[in-house]
């Protein structure tokens, strides 16, 4: 190799630990490349060995997870996202990823990208965006950093979905001290696309002209991938220029342009530039192709004056992608996207080898092997240590019931409903936009799950992000299943079938045992409930490293649940109570156990106890039992019961209907506590019209699920016998006012 014309910092080992490789893969560098590394080539496999990028400490228990399923048109992992069958000549394609590091020191670009990013990995593989939900997780609303915090992620979130014209359609905010300084911040995004005209990330064909599109390359977000593969601290605030910066006006341009210039034929394969930017597009693409490519990182255009090749290959400014083009008809390409008012410029070509090469000044910066490169490939993969956490014993054996109980339910239903996780979010919802596009079913907060319609059939999509952390911390496999198993019932409660799911994985650091093994415990424990459900997993992402001076936050495997409706006018359903007169009826397991409910954190400031319990061949039976009385035309109602228990769920079923309630809770078993403020699993709420009281009775009789009459809808309070009356109108303040004030404070 020719010696460099810019002069470029000595590589040693206490450069490449800076740069977050570890002793044994420099090691590692040096003895396959035959030599040591460059100084961009250290660049580039340290962003490409990260954590983020490589997967080295997941990726084995990963492979793990159901891959496979009747309706998956790609397997997991193979493009940038899942594509699921949906009938009609229609793929979907969905995936969910975290920007939790920049989030956590740039609450609105942090957020803002997080979207775009997520976007292009939909649109790159040819399928339109056309819906978005999120998944935020904060510290203590009485910190004013937090109020900061969830103030920048959601006008980041808001902003750039608005002018980029998708509709958030769902999502979830949760608060708790564990996230304090830490946010969680996961976007979702869903799009279509016909059969048959999907694109690969892929580079192939001898000669095949490579080319940068979009928006021109700055020093925004270099190490990006770095950062977010290492724990949040105080010196985190000095890598702010590892925070990316987005342009939805350019990203929306970007998605025209990618469209249409896929119509010509002239695309051989196309790649989103993410984290890790240029270094990691044209490894992947490679990788995927088997034959090389040349770059000629002067070419690249620039937004600024003497990048290096290091600067340019890791770079991760927005709303660029890379093209991989028919031999001859680069200008077709190049002509669509000057039509859109980007750029379009060939910086390299497909080479006989295995390797990227990338060239600057005459001269070969770095010329490595793909394959070493690509997660799942010559990335290292790590089995960490792992060792059962010591505090789960003493939590879970704790009594709740030694607890004083509270003198008045009524109260205490008032409390719960006016606690920051299940107080309304409106303030949250109002600041997007969720009805572009016309196809929005369902708002935002007021359904189980998120539906919009697919224009030209009857069909339409559900979708629900979910996971309660708590649950997690508490029994880490039960907590992964039951996050599987709510947002499949979210789903069916709104008219669904679950087909498949998106996760992302939110955990401490990988190398503390007690970490890994709690990382371990969940994925066992989700991949037990998608086999139950036959919701295999396309994709998604893993966010290690969540912690802060204070210690790791809960452990959070976000679940993205997708579903298809196959009559969205006649079958999509939601919680409000409809009709006066309507049966309310209770339909599913007993309601026994406090641990880990919002009762026990919001009452006595405890997160305790075991995770609520779970018969997963239950639950399979009562999804399926309520699907088919929804499809029947029974059903007028439904809301599952989570958060605050049936007590919430009664509430909020009153408070989005503006209906009241006669209900008794005698006809089920237990203490009234329990009834009341358990979140024990497998429990659903419906509403149906009297006249079909028996039939809807035989029905879940025929299938094993208990549904027991409450009472009826009536009035406009909320009566529970030998509780006492809420008034709906109070209720609703209660409910709806918690966050508004909060953010003013």
């Amino acid at each position: 190799m020719s010696q460099t014309a810019t002069k470029e910092p000595e590589v040693t080992l206490e450069l490449a630990l800076d740069h977050g490789l570890t002793e044994e893969e420099f090691e590692m560098i040096k003895d396959r490349l035959g030599r040591i590394p460059t100084f961009t080539e250290l660049g580039v496999y340290s962003v490409m060995w990260s954590e983020h990028c490589s997967y080295k400490n997941s990726i084995i228990e990963l492979k793990k997870l159901p891959r496979d399923g009747e309706h998956l048109l790609v397997g997991a992992g193979e493009e940038n996202a899942g594509l699921v069958d949906i009938g009609e000549g229609l793929g979907c394609a969905f995936k969910i990823e975290s920007h939790n590091h920049p989030s956590a020191i740039e609450p609105y670009e942090g957020a803002a990208t997080g979207v775009g990013g997520i976007h292009r990995d939909i649109f790159t593989m040819g399928a339109r965006p056309v819906a978005s939900l999120n998944s935020l997780r904060f510290g203590s609303m009485d910190n004013p950093k937090v109020r900061y915090l969830l103030d920048g992620v959601v006008r980041g979130i808001g902003d750039y979905g608005n002018s980029f014209g998708i509709p958030v359609i769902g999502g979830e905010v949760y608060f708790d001290e564990s996230y304090e300084g830490n946010p969680l911040v996961n976007a979702m995004s869903i799009g279509l696309v016909k059969e048959g005209e999907t694109v690969s990330a892929i580079s192939e064909g001898i000669g095949n002209p490579v080319i940068i599109v979009g928006a021109s390359t700055g020093r925004d977000g270099i190490h990006g991938a770095t950062f977010a593969s290492e724990e949040i601290s105080e010196e985190s605030e000095a890598k702010r220029p590892s925070v990316q910066v987005g342009d939805p006006f350019t990203e929306k341009l970007l998605l025209e342009a990618s469209l249409e210039v896929l119509k010509t034929g002239a695309v051989v394969g196309m790649q989103d530039m993410g984290a890790a930017g240029i270094a990691c597009s044209t490894s992947e693409m490679t990788d995927k192709g088997g034959q090389g490519m040349k770059i000629d990182l002067d070419k690249v255009p620039a937004r600024e004056d003497g990048m290096t090749a290091y600067e340019l290959l890791l770079s991760e400014s927005q709303e660029r992608m890379l093209i991989v083009a028919e031999k001859g008809r680069e200008q077709e390409v190049i002509d669509v996207y000057e039509k859109w008012d980007l750029h379009g410029v060939v910086i390299g070509e497909v080479v006989d080898t295995e390797n990227v090469t990338y060239w600057k000044e005459g001269e070969i910066k770095a010329d490595i092997p793909a394959e070493h490169l690509v997660l799942g490939g010559g990335a290292p993969q790590y089995v960490r240590e792992t060792k059962k956490p010591g505090y789960l014993d003493e939590v879970q054996n704790f009594d709740v019931y030694s607890l004083d109980h509270p003198s008045d339910y009524a109260d205490t239903i008032k409390k719960l409903l006016s606690s920051p996780n299940i107080a309304s979010k409106r303030w949250v919802h109002e600041q997007y936009d969720t009805t572009v596009r016309t196809n929005t079913v369902t708002s935002p907060g007021a359904s189980d799950s998120g539906v919009i319609r697919i224009k030209g059939t009857n069909r339409g999509l559900v979708a629900k992000t979910d996971c309660n952390g708590r649950y997690v911390y508490l029994n880490p496999k039960r907590g992964g299943q039951i996050a599987v198993i709510e947002s499949a019932r979210n789903v069916v409660c709104s008219g669904g079938k679950p087909m498949a799911i998106t996760n992302c994985l939110n955990f401490g650091n990988p190398y503390k045992p007690e970490v890994y093994w709690t990382f371990k415990e969940a994925l066992s424990g989700m991949g037990e409930a998608c086999r139950a459900l036959n919701t295999p997993v396309t994709g998604g992402n893993v966010s290690f490293y969540n912690e802060n001076p204070n210690g790791a936050i809960f452990p959070s495997p976000i679940i993205g649940m997708l579903g298809l409706i196959e009559d969205v006018e006649k079958h999509t359903t939601t919680p409000a109570f409809k009709n006066d007169g309507d049966v309310i009826l209770y339909v599913g397991a007993d309601r026994t156990g406090l641990g880990g409910s919002e009762y026990l954190k919001t009452i006595h400031e405890l997160t305790k106890g075991d995770a609520p319990a779970l018969d997963i061949d239950f639950e399979v039976q009562l999804q399926e039992a309520l699907l088919d009385a929804i499809k029947s035309g029974y059903v007028t109602a439904a809301h599952d019961i989570s958060d605050g228990g049936l007590a919430i769920t009664l509430a909020e079923m009153a408070i989005f209907g503006k209906k009241g309630a006669s209900v008794s809770l005698d006809k089920l078993d237990g203490s009234d506590l329990e009834i009341l403020f358990s979140e024990a699993q497998s429990g659903v709420v419906i509403s149906i019209d009297r006249d079909n009281f028996n039939a809807v009775s035989e029905h879940f009789a025929k299938a094993g699920v208990p549904a027991v009459q409450l009472g009826a809808v009536a009035g406009s309070s909320l009566n529970i016998e030998g509780v006492g009356s809420l008034d709906i109108a109070e209720m609703t303040t209660l409910h709806e006012s918690t966050i508004p004030q909060a953010m003013e404070a």
